[in-house]
């Protein structure tokens, strides 16, 4: 089915032919229209045209009324202060648009064929490393913008841009190579606490010996060059690593309800091939120079303390690569043989300058450019509840996997405390527990700017009450249950009806959907998707207060418009929750 035009463009467009029949002058015309608390809508694009044209607003105003042709989209206009236009919707016209959005699988949203591809930088987690809380942010935002890019018709490459070289290697592989039953678990292969367990033991192990035993550190260093040079039993000792470390890391993408898959995860070694021919094409064009031994970037802009220009290093002066080569060959890779359109890269706020200096380079090298954009989305760290980075009590960065688990648990608790009101079973109170625990961390991170700090509190995280994904899923649960009690009433839109000012306001954020869906696709910034969700749970709360569906029972008509509004207000919030990775459980 084709993209519904929502109440708002319909209105756009016809404010706009009126305002360039007014003035003719003035060309295409934007009548600067938004949503109002004193009518439907307001525009305010006459003062600007106004002033340009050095005519009076309100004289303007009323012209533009008249070149307003009767329509069955707008009920009423009013001229208002200096000339702004207070515009009311027929009610007809939003059940209308309402029902031509319920008819559509997509609920109108409408599906950019041939958008591009977008390759999304996200989840980038370290081999033989622990996962901890910094990489939460990452993972859920990226996720969250990767459904919703290909909801609205983006082809997308997932990229989970994993650490998995470096020189830390040449001491695992080393340790390993001499105790080569440090890895062996009594887990299965699907076990991932085993795992890390092994690989943090093994980790351990190999540090203490490194700091204490010179010949053992100079043993690794020259494991690291058999690395890098493909030593075959060398790269094999590191396959067990990166392998061990995947069983981890989707044991723990799986508690956070995410799918990643192994073509997916391209890690720093997945680049390797390129490095030299990068920094080879940098050099012979310019854009990097040598500098003390190194290969190196500058730009006017990034000056040190002391007022000298500070380079990106592409490669060291002892030959080693830095992640700025690592960086620079994955852009050309995922331009030229992906053929991305737009590169998004969720990483660190703390990266900007990194990033900033990196896209810098892929432009003057010609790989970005009109065509081929790069963008960071860049998030901000996640705080304890007293404000400051979120630590364990022993000052230690607090593992992922347990976070998780408390805020299960937590969650847990809150619905098993409802589940005799509503009869769920033991079965459905645990699968609820981990829906509304993870639905709750996630919902806690994505409703906050992501450039924002945020502190993590599982208290308020998992409240029914406030802006939580709990309140959303209790909302989404409340809905399906009244159509249990609908008896043989069914949903079905009735445009003839006069609408209560709840069933008004309900339908106009209804309507409203797809328009919010753009513009978060288009300005990466999930945290308003979030923000709309809540204010439909909430004017669906008045709604539901103000309007009764079942009891008392309506007229059958008003009573099968109500459901109507019922079942396209689930509908938009269960579509919502699940393109930002939440999930809403039918009984709760």
């Amino acid at each position: 089915m084709a993209s519904v035009t929502s109440l708002t463009a319909s209105v756009h467009q016809r404010l706009a032919d009126a305002l360039s029949a007014a003035l003719p002058e003035a060309g295409a015309a934007d009548p600067l229209l938004r949503r109002s608390d004193r009518a439907d809508f307001q525009a305010n694009g006459i003062l600007a045209l106004a002033k340009k044209a050095k005519a009076n607003p309100r004289e303007l105003a009323a012209t533009v009324l008249d070149a307003l042709p009767a329509n069955d989209v707008i009920k009423d206009v009013e001229v208002s202060g200096p000339g702004f236009l207070n515009i009311t919707i027929a009610d007809k016209a939003i059940i209308e648009t309402l029902a031509a959005r319920a008819a559509d699988d997509r609920l109108g949203v409408p599906f950019q064929r041939d958008a591009g591809t977008t390759v999304i930088d996200y989840a980038q987690p370290n081999v033989a490393k622990e996962m901890h809380v910094g990489h939460l942010r990452s993972a859920v935002i990226g996720a969250a913008m990767v459904e919703i890019l290909e909801f609205t018709g983006e082809k997308v490459v997932r990229r989970h841009h994993i650490g998995d070289w470096g020189t830390q290697f040449g001491m695992l592989i080393q340790y390993l190579l001499e105790h080569p039953h440090e890895l062996d678990h009594e887990g299965g292969k699907e076990d991932g606490e085993a795992a890390m367990s092994s690989l943090n033991r093994l980790y351990k192990a190999s540090r203490a010996l490194f700091d204490s035993d010179e010949e053992f550190k100079a043993r690794s260093r020259d494991r690291v060059v058999a690395l890098q040079a493909g030593d075959a039993e060398t790269i094999a000792l590191w396959q067990r690593f990166v392998d061990e470390s995947k069983i981890y890391f989707y044991s723990v993408f799986n508690k956070l309800d995410m799918q990643i898959e192994d073509p997916d995860v391209v890690g720093e070694s997945g680049y390797n091939d390129m490095l030299e021919e990068t920094c080879r094409i940098l050099e012979e064009s310019g854009v990097a120079v040598r500098s003390e031994g190194a290969l190196c970037v500058f730009f006017d802009d990034v000056l040190g303390p002391d007022g000298n220009k500070v380079p990106l290093i592409v490669k060291k002066s002892n030959g080693g690569y830095g992640y700025a080569a690592t960086d620079l060959s994955a852009i050309r890779d995922r331009v030229q043989n992906l053929k991305a359109s737009t590169l998004l890269y969720v990483v660190d706020a703390r990266q900007s300058l990194h990033f900033k200096m990196v896209f810098e380079t892929a432009r003057r090298a010609g790989w970005l450019n009109e065509d081929v954009k790069a963008h960071q989305l860049a998030f901000g760290t996640v705080l304890g509840k007293d404000g400051k980075p979120f630590k364990t009590r022993e000052g230690e960065t607090v593992r992922l996997v347990d976070l998780l688990d408390e805020a299960i648990d937590r969650a847990t608790s809150v619905v098993r405390e409802k589940a005799e009101k509503v009869g769920l079973t033991d079965e459905e109170i645990v699968e609820n527990g981990e829906y509304v625990g993870i639905g709750a961390v996630k919902y806690a991170d994505l409703s906050t700017s992501a450039v924002r700090d945020y502190k993590f509190d599982l208290d308020q995280m998992v409240s029914l009450n406030g802006d939580t994904s709990v309140y959303l899923q209790y909302a989404y649960a409340r809905i399906r249950s009244i159509f249990g009690k609908a008896g043989d009433r069914r949903p079905l839109a009735h445009p003839e009806l006069e609408l209560a000012p709840a069933e008004r306001a309900l339908g106009l954020h209804l309507d409203q959907f797809g328009e919010t869906l753009g513009e978060v696709a288009s300005s990466y910034e999930p945290h308003k998707l979030a923000a709309y969700l809540y204010q439909l749970a909430s004017l669906y709360t008045t709604f539901y207060d103000q309007c009764p569906v079942v009891k008392p029972a309506p007229a059958p008509e008003v009573a099968e418009n109500r459901l109507f509004l019922c079942d396209l207000t689930a509908r938009t919030l269960h579509q919502g929750m699940a393109l930002l990775g939440i999930r809403t459980p039918e009984r709760l």
